[in-house]
């Protein structure tokens, strides 16, 4: 008897679809994520948490299968990790709104490591991804916003996707392929806490979830079962790690619709919540015509509005490393006021020394903001990441903007 339930359903529906059968912009969606993923990965190989993890995978045992950026080549599982862990350090990788998922860090990984092991052509490899992207951004869709309190869903979510993707690449049967999403569930793991100590285990959550999904698919393929209802059990995914959930999110427009079409691309390099508000604050910049950092003379009152589900994340005002930088709203406005800009020159290690924010005006600015949430704004997540920001000035003028969608959105797209 054929398995029936949403995650049957989803393995079905990955399994058979064809290159062929992708709408071309479909198609270019999926490249468009390889080149932002390529750029985040082989800009991130080089940082020290990524020499970490390649120290690491070298030590797993001696194999050629696969490409490390920037550090030979290895195991396709070592792979996987390595350069998973290296596209999410520099906070420039995509998100999708509906799942808060870093789908490219998870997917792509796993996709080009398996790819290079098994000698694919291009496009079982762009076939990869986007399915893998379906996996994963379906998953995290019905389990958010609740599942968001204590779990990073680019680590639990993810999984599903990396493994889906590795299947699609290795050809795995509808059968086999859901065996690798039920080991890939029982796998799936990421939790928040890191954030409350600036921990770098944040990157950890992407490698392993590519990781854990090359496993999957291997296992599955040596005979591996997986729980076939992973998603939807009582004791499954969605239970486990939500306190409310849409299993319909799965199936809805399953096989006729992509999500990688809806996919978001990040313009700066720090946590997606903070986007709106650094959009906000670099058009208040622009329209004072503040040229250089003559905010830090200037502004006496920062007043930032969040939604409930990224405030957790983003409140501190206060960070004390370039880590804890990249989750503070008020450090990445504070840093577009100044400089019109939050690139990667924002986070170096020269702005902090001694646990604390070495460059004056910018913790100058952080002692004069306040970061609250709004109700109108938690309403519209997660359709919606809009932020609210007031600057007032010294001689009282209050400059006030909100945005609803970063740039990079496919509603504000760049």
């Amino acid at each position: 008897m054929a398995d029936t339930g949403v995650t049957a359903a989803l393995a079905n529906v990955l399994a058979h679809v064809t290159y062929a059968e992708l709408p071309d912009t479909v198609v270019t969606h999926a490249k468009r994520a390889v080149l932002d993923w390529l750029g985040s990965a082989l800009a991130g190989s080089r940082e020290p948490q990524a020499r970490m993890a390649q120290l690491v995978v070298d030590h797993m045992g001696v194999a050629s299968d696969a490409t490390m950026f920037g550090a030979g080549r290895s195991s396709a599982v070592g792979a996987a990790l390595a350069n998973g862990m290296a596209s999410h350090i520099l906070e420039l990788d995509d998100v999708h709104k509906g799942s808060t998922l870093h789908g490219g860090a998870a997917v792509i990984p796993a996709a080009l490591a398996i790819a290079e092991r098994e000698h694919a052509d291009g496009h079982a490899f762009l076939l990869a991804v986007v399915v893998g992207y379906e996996a994963a951004l379906r998953a995290g869709e019905a389990v958010n916003p609740s599942h968001y309190r204590y779990f990073h869903p680019t680590g639990t979510a993810g999984t599903f996707g990396a493994a889906a993707a590795a299947a699609s690449i290795m050809r795995l049967s509808e059968q086999r392929m859901l065996d690798a999403l039920g080991s890939a569930g029982t796998q799936a793991a990421g939790l928040w806490e890191f954030n409350a100590d600036g921990a770098m285990s944040k990157p950890l959550h992407a490698g392993k979830a590519a990781m854990n999904g090359v496993l999957s698919a291997d296992l599955a393929r040596a005979g591996l079962t997986g729980a076939h209802k992973i998603l939807e059990g009582d004791r499954g995914f969605f239970r486990a790690m939500s306190a409310s959930f849409d299993a319909s999110r799965v199936t809805a427009g399953l096989g006729q619709t992509w999500k990688i079409t809806e996919n978001c691309y990040k313009v700066w390099s720090c946590c997606a919540h903070t986007h709106t508000a650094v959009d906000t604050a670099v058009a208040l910049r622009a329209k004072q015509g503040w040229n250089g950092r003559e905010a830090a003379g200037r502004v006496t009152a920062i007043a930032i509005e969040t939604y409930a589900s990224g405030y957790g994340i983003v409140k501190n005002t206060r960070p004390t490393t370039p880590g804890e930088a990249q989750f503070s709203i008020a450090y990445a406005v504070a840093s577009a006021l100044l400089d019109g800009k939050v690139g990667l020159g924002q986070f170096t290690p020269d702005h902090f020394v001694n646990g604390r924010v070495s460059d004056g005006e910018i913790a100058r600015l952080l002692e004069r903001t306040t970061v609250t949430v709004a109700d109108d704004l938690t309403a519209k997540y997660p359709g919606a990441w809009a932020s609210r920001v007031r600057v007032t000035l010294e001689d009282g003028t209050v400059l006030e903007g909100t945005a609803d969608h970063p740039r990079g959105n496919p509603e504000n797209p760049v």
